[in-house]
């Protein structure tokens, strides 16, 4: 091969790198654009949908709440008022109105009643208020006292022997009478395997969307959701699917509803989490994907641009062999 063509040769293969690079560069760059987009997106959505389940269930309890501020004048009239409301919200397992103490001096220091589903679709009344359970003590309830604002409580276990037990999450409001004095704390609870199923549900609606999928771009987009409390402690999640937070800066971002992306192991698989606040609530939506699924595209495009460089090369080499060739004849 004669020198000319050795120069022609080199600059060729130069060409072909570079561009090559270059190719790969601004492919890898739109791609990381649009998962980001994409999953940011995917995981704003979801949150909305949780948000508006909260606050749905959020409009129900106070229309109970108010039903019951109207009747604080007898024990029965409570009972009735809180029966009578208990259809708005089929999916709420039940809702209490815990009295001060003596505000109804024939039923003593605790007057709980509290209607709630049984193991069936109906609703039945308890007595929960007790020496046993004292709710006067609880956290809950010096909350709503001192605040006199409604709210969402932290996560809990109550046990007490029967269908009642389990994890719950309770909206709270203080009533007060018509002399402005704390008449009872009100609360409608929520159990998380009723939320674990909804966010299934929603995470099943968008996983088949059809907008979502119309461009997979060899992707299997396989995602799942969860949430999490502001102290990192995985409340919501599918099942073998609980992931501790332990990261101080994402810890920082969910305490103060921020929104962010981090790269952590899930399961033994390396997988990217996008993460949110609920509006609302103090819990934050995270969405979580593999990360060899969003970076499927960049591999094989990289595989594919490499691939095709090396044959350019090759071809280049060849006529450019026959060419020093042609020279010597």
């Amino acid at each position: 091969m004669k020198r000319p063509s050795v120069y022609v040769l080199l600059v060729v293969m130069a060409v072909i790198i570079v561009t090559a690079g270059a190719s790969f560069w601004a492919f890898s760059y739109a791609m990381n654009a649009e998962t980001n987009v994409r999953y940011v997106g995917l995981q704003n959505i979801i949150s909305e949908k949780m948000s508006k389940t909260i606050k749905g269930m959020e409009t129900n309890a106070k229309n109970v709440f108010d039903e019951v501020g109207k009747h604080l004048d007898s024990p029965e009239a409570v009972i009735a008022a809180l029966q009578s409301k208990t259809s708005l919200a089929p999916d709420v397992r039940g809702y209490f109105a815990a009295f001060e103490p003596e505000y109804f001096k024939e039923k003593g220091k605790w007057f709980e009643p509290y209607v709630h589903h049984t193991d069936t679709s109906e609703f039945e009344l308890s007595m929960v208020g007790s020496a046993r359970h004292d709710y006067t003590t609880s956290n809950w309830y010096f909350r709503a006292k001192k605040s006199k604002e409604s709210f969402w409580s932290d996560p809990y276990y109550y046990y007490d022997g029967t269908n009642i037990s389990g994890h719950y999450c309770t909206f709270v409001e203080p009533l007060f009478d018509s002399h402005g004095e704390l008449a009872c704390v009100c609360g409608a609870d929520i159990t998380f395997d009723w939320l674990t199923k909804e966010l299934q549900r929603i995470d099943e609606q968008y996983r088949n969307h059809e907008l979502l999928n119309k461009f997979r771009l060899m992707r299997d987009l396989d995602f799942f959701s969860l949430v999490v409390d502001k102290d990192g402690s995985c409340l919501i999640h599918p099942d073998n699917k609980k992931i501790p937070i332990k990261d101080p800066g994402m810890l920082q971002d969910m305490q103060q509803k921020r929104c962010g992306t981090i790269d952590m192991t899930v399961d033994g698989v390396s997988s990217r989490l996008y993460y949110g606040p609920i509006e609302g609530i103090d819990w934050t939506l995270m969405v979580v994907t593999p990360k060899h699924d969003v970076q499927k595209p960049t591999l094989v495009t990289g595989i594919l641009l490499m691939a095709i460089a090396v044959i350019g090369i090759i071809v280049v080499w060849i006529i450019c062999r026959r060419m020093g060739y042609a020279g010597k004849i």
